[in-house]
């Protein structure tokens, strides 16, 4: 049928239009868009409705023949359409037919497009207003029905067809999500699957780990409670082989302690021994001098005598220094001792012998010189007497320097100082005893005040050196000095001042004591400061004088003799010996202390305050070092001191002695060198050459050069602006 065809034709042409041509796009449900929105649209009429169905009305023929639902065919030979039949000529729907919208949104478009088409034909060719004609139009426009039973019915089938397409597409959206949710649901429930499968692997591999650690813990466990009880038994056994060289180290520390014992008994009796052997010896060789005989006229010479008596006692002077280093005498050296007492002994016994031959023999030379005074002629006498008062003369010049001890003068400058010092002392012995806690507090600081600047004089820089010099000045003058955090001053007790002064030049005195016997260049920071306080405070100097002289008595020079009743020990720390413990101090010791406190004594009489005033003289200058030197040559050398002293004071002071004497200076070195050389070496025995081969070449090396080089770490003027 005609209109069946052009029902499946109009199907065809709307499947084949945009509307037909959807396709289906995933993003449609999550971008919010509905599928079939425009189909569901509410049916309208477009704005030239009226105008068309103007036009129709005007034209009723025209419209007879577009009211048809099939599309007008035009015949390419004629231009005549040819219009498919229709089932009803009415140009309007019968009453009783359902009424249908005009604009269908299938049919909407076309009228649209039909409508454009005929408002451009109108502008066009406005002419052509009333020839409406489908042949003017080449291509024919679509034909609708507005109520036509049949385009209900195509509209109807066409609202089937969307909805099948509807529910189609709506189905296979569910089925692909039913298909998406199980592929989900697969992957899930496999992932599920692999997880626990990997979690039951890691709790095998760490229930392995930790069985694995169970079993090395108990392995170890059981090793370690082996070695413990391994252990246990070294212990045991190492205790065991302690507690038998226990026994025996205390055994043998008690047979050691008794051996000792008996040693130091055995050593002490010798000691005595030794101690009683030296001073008979020293008493017999004071017995030397008054056995010489007095008259005038020829006397024996004794010279050999007395020469072997010093050297007896030096010898017994070395077994004591050898053995005064903390240990006892062998009985070696108690051989060696009584030797030299015996042979003291029989040499006194020989020299009274021999003085009582010479005086028996000078009698009868006197008795035969008379005879031949009588029996000789005058001239002859006279030229006998001069003789005899020539070698008198020579006699006499000859034993002028060989005193034992020092001048007069001397003793008594001596003895004042020691006398100053000592009632120094005892002015502040209420400070040194006191019981109250605040003074005992101070005494403690101003000592302190006092001794520390000392200590902390070094060669370090000039301005250092003066720092510590102002802080001593400042003490001795009353001002307060802060010491230890703590502010000081001597004014806080009457005696303060003295003890101060007194501590001060005990300080001086102990570090050319102890500091400079060990480094021989620190006696010129030390004397150079103690020169400055010297000039400022002389009472300080005094004190440094009577505390250097207490303790070494050479340099005063004096050889305090032995006195009645007078110890072995007590007369060797009157000579300047450390006696401790019943040990007498070792000679090397000795003269090392005495050796710093004389380059202290040289170091500072030729030293003075650069500072200072320099108006006055000097406190203690370098006629004092001459006045020494000259004392010492005048008086009898002993054995290793004189000629250590003599080198320590010519090496510090020589050089300023020479450019301020000249050639007195050097007259005085070559009576050293040729006349008291000899002697100190007739006292010197093999043990003790070293101290006179020192000054020998001194002496050989000055003379030769005719120079005697400045002392080493003597302070330049460099030295003051560091």
């Amino acid at each position: 049928m005609p209109a069946e065809s052009l029902r499946w034709d109009t199907l065809e042409a709307l499947k084949n239009s945009p509307k037909g041509r959807l396709k289906y796009n995933p993003d449609w449900l999550e971008k919010g868009e509905d599928i079939l929105s425009g189909c569901n649209e509410a049916p309208s009429l477009s704005p030239l409705s009226g105008l068309i169905l103007k036009r129709l009305n005007m034209s009723p023929r025209a419209l007879q023949k577009t009211c048809s639902l099939g599309s007008a065919s035009t015949d390419p030979s004629t231009g005549l359409s040819e219009e498919a039949p229709v089932s009803s000529t009415s140009p309007f729907p019968s009453a009783n037919a359902q009424p249908t919208p005009l604009s269908s949104p299938l049919l909407v478009p076309r009228l649209k497009k039909d409508t454009e088409q005929i408002v451009g034909d109108e502008d066009s060719a406005p002419d052509a207003s009333n020839n409406l004609s489908p042949v003017t139009n080449p291509i024919p426009s679509p034909t609708i029905s507005l109520l036509s039973p049949r385009a209900t019915q195509m509209e109807g089938c066409i609202r089937i067809c969307e909805e099948k397409h509807r529910a189609k597409a709506k189905m296979e959206l569910s089925l692909r999500q039913e298909l998406q949710e199980k592929l989900v649901a697969s992957v899930a429930s496999r992932e599920s699957e692999q997880l626990k499968r990997f979690e039951e692997l890691m709790e095998l591999k760490q229930r392995q780990e930790y069985q694995s650690i169970m079993d090395m813990m108990e392995r170890e466990t059981q090793e370690s409670i082996g070695r413990q009880e391994k252990l246990k038994e070294e212990h045991k056994n190492r205790i065991k082989i302690l507690n038998l060289r226990l026994r025996e180290a205390e055994q043998q520390r008690l047979r050691e302690v008794e051996f000792e014992r008996q040693r130091q008994v055995e050593g002490r009796e010798r000691l005595r021994a030794l101690n009683a052997i030296q001073e008979e010896i020293l008493q017999l060789n004071q017995l030397l001098e008054p056995a010489a005989p007095t008259q005038s006229g020829p006397s024996p010479d004794l010279t050999s005598y007395s020469t072997r008596a010093n050297q007896l006692c030096s010898q017994v002077s070395e077994v004591v220094r050898m053995t005064a280093e903390g240990e006892f005498p062998s009985v070696e050296d108690m051989t060696v001792a009584e030797r030299a007492l015996h042979e003291m002994r029989s040499l006194i016994r020989v020299m009274q012998e021999v003085a009582a031959q010479a005086q028996e023999k000078r009698k009868k030379e006197q008795e035969e010189e008379e005879e031949r005074r009588k029996m000789a002629m005058l001239q002859a006498q006279q030229e006998e007497q001069k003789k005899s008062a020539a070698l008198s003369a020579k006699e006499k010049a000859r034993k002028k320097g060989l005193q034992t001890k020092a001048e007069q003068s001397t003793l008594k400058w001596y003895q004042e100082l020691q006398d100053s010092a000592n009632q120094c002392a005892q002015s502040f012995e209420g400070l040194n005893n006191t019981k109250d806690i605040q003074t005992k507090k101070l005494r403690m600081e101003l000592q302190k005040a006092a001794t520390i600047p000392v200590s902390q004089i070094s060669s370090i820089s000039g301005s250092k050196l003066r720092e510590i010099f102002d802080k001593i000045d400042k003490l001795l003058s009353g001002r307060s000095v802060v010491s230890g955090g703590k502010s000081v001053s001597t004014s806080q007790h009457p005696n303060g001042l003295d003890f101060v002064s007194h501590k001060l030049a005990e300080k001086f005195v102990k570090q050319g004591e102890e500091e400079v016997a060990s480094h021989h260049e620190a006696a010129f920071p030390i004397a150079v400061v103690a020169s400055g306080v010297w000039e400022l405070h002389p009472k300080v100097g005094d004190f440094i004088l009577a505390h250097l002289h207490k303790k070494c008595p050479y340099a005063v020079p004096h050889y305090p003799p032995m006195k009645d009743g007078t110890s072995v020990e007590e007369y060797q720390k009157i000579l300047g010996y450390r006696v401790e413990d019943g040990g007498v101090e070792a000679q090397d010791s000795f003269l090392k202390r005495m050796s710093g406190m004389i380059r202290l004594y040289a170091a500072m009489i030729q030293l003075r305050w650069p500072y200072g005033s320099k108006q006055g003289p000097d406190p203690h200058g370098l006629n004092n070092g001459w006045r020494w030197l000259a004392q010492m040559l005048n008086m009898e050398p002993l054995a290793d001191v004189t000629a250590t002293l003599l080198f320590d004071f010519l090496e510090v002071c020589g050089n300023a002695l020479m450019k301020q004497y000249q050639v007195q200076f050097w007259k005085l070195i070559l009576l050293i060198q040729e006349e008291y050389l000899p002697r100190i070496e007739a006292v010197t025995s093999q043990g003790q050459a070293g101290s006179v081969t020192r000054l020998k070449q001194f002496l050989e090396s000055s003379l030769r050069s005719r120079q005697i080089p400045p002392p080493k770490g003597q302070l330049s003027s460099h030295f003051w602006r560091s």
